[in-house]
């Protein structure tokens, strides 16, 4: 034999042996080869009852949302009416206080109620007086009418 075959002799050997020493990491890994498919066969399945279920909450989250809408479009018209009624009595409030503020600044006697501390009554009393005028122009306004 020549040098040549002794050198490819020896290179099959250390194959050989290369083989030997990587025959149970390789079987090793075979097996976990073998695990990973058995994991990941059912994966495909897994996400179909996921993806279901994701449907499924969104359908349900979706029939609450136009469930709430239809509530929330049957009680608009109470809260327009709240809202009218908040915005009278604002306004019959404010045209109250303005006619007491009125009243208070046309009659002489601040000082003697703030003297004898009578500030309270005399604020009734203008408020009594305030509505019997009004009842009287009402009266009046409903004869004539």
């Amino acid at each position: 034999m020549d040098w040549l075959g002794i050198g490819v002799v020896i290179i099959g050997i250390a194959l050989f042996v290369l083989v030997v020493i990587l025959i149970k990491p390789l079987n090793k890994l075979a097996g976990i080869l073998n695990n990973l498919q058995k994991t990941t066969s059912g994966l495909p399945q897994q996400m179909e009852e996921l993806t279901s279920q994701a449907t499924e909450a969104l359908r349900s989250g979706n029939d609450t949302l136009h469930e709430v809408n239809q509530q929330v479009k049957e009680l608009t018209p109470i809260f327009q009416l709240v809202g009218d009624a908040t915005r009278a009595a604002n306004y019959a409030s404010s045209s109250l206080v303005d006619a007491v503020m009125k009243v208070k600044k046309d009659t002489n006697g601040n000082e003697f109620t703030k003297r004898n501390h009578l500030e309270g009554i005399y604020g009734l009393a203008t408020l009594a007086y305030y509505i019997i005028q009004q009842s009287k122009r009402r009266n009046t306004i409903d004869m004539e009418s």
